[in-house]
């Protein structure tokens, strides 16, 4: 019984480490004259926003820099029919994340339909995007990167057509060109291995905190929710009634995305 209170103290700290939320190089992803910076969450389906990019659009909500946080979303989802209830989840759980109601949009295309086999036209993707980036002065894009996480080729369609949308705008000396950031796609281990995964990421950011090292250029913009934002986050993904079947439970159990987001900037080959 005498080991008793040192379970207890040791469970209370670790809680308090994992009740805050920690980044690190946050400020890449805002780097722009404009104030405040402007960010355009681009997905491919209602339910992207939260399975995948919550941690980071929770951190952006509490940045002292203030970004305008906008979501567009290329497809209702409506390859089972039931896009028309699927914009109303997306709505609800943009709701619970806190993306503003004029900062919200759903695209119905008839080239961007949900279809878990089909690879979009970068071309298409870019005269879509193109009006809602410059209208709205975006300076920073974040999607998803080539391996689209879970390798939906809906997903890795979007860094493509944003990359053609970034590369047609440089040709234009009077539009501001956003930058494009992409969220990284882990192996399949850390992938569902959630919470143990987020204690090594935090691990990993508080020492750079305590050895006073400094990001680099090069250096990752890492976002890792603490206890309420997880909970939050699974807010959000049970407004996708919908969708909830077994293994999204699983999901939000196991999924490292629940608790970590990793950007890099999308650097288009040159041709």
């Amino acid at each position: 019984m005498m080991i008793f209170p040192f379970i207890l103290v040791a469970v209370s700290l670790l809680l308090s480490v994992f009740y805050k939320p920690y980044e690190f190089n946050a400020a890449a992803l805002l780097k722009r004259t404009a104030s405040p910076p402007r960010v355009l969450l681009l997905t491919a389906h209602p339910d992207d926003e939260c399975f995948f990019f919550a941690p980071t659009i929770l951190a952006l909500r509490r940045s002292s820099s203030s970004p305008e946080i906008f979501s567009l979303c290329l497809s209702s989802g409506n390859a089972d029919g039931i896009g028309e209830r699927r914009k109303g989840e997306l709505m609800r759980s943009l709701d619970i994340l806190g993306v503003e109601k004029d900062n919200r949009w759903i695209i119905e295309h008839p080239q961007l339909q949900d279809n878990i086999t089909q690879q979009w036209d970068a071309e298409i993707i870019a005269e879509v995007i193109r009006p809602f980036v410059i209208e709205h002065h975006i300076t920073s894009v974040l999607t998803f990167d080539i391996k689209g996480i879970s390798l939906h080729p809906n997903h890795f369609s979007l860094p493509l057509g944003a990359s053609y949308l970034i590369k047609s705008l440089s040709s234009s000396s009077h539009t501001p060109v956003p930058r494009l950031f992409s969220l990284v796609t882990v192996p399949v281990l850390p992938k569902y291995t959630g919470l143990p995964s987020a204690i090594l990421a935090r691990l990993g950011v508080v020492s750079q905190a305590f050895l006073a090292f400094e990001p680099t250029v090069d250096s990752l913009p890492i976002f890792i929710s603490g206890i309420p934002d997880y909970l939050t986050t699974a807010r959000a993904i049970l407004a996708h009634d919908s969708q909830m079947v077994w293994f999204r439970y699983l999901y939000m159990t196991f999924s490292r995305y629940m608790w970590v987001n990793e950007w890099v900037e999308f650097k288009s080959q040159k041709a």
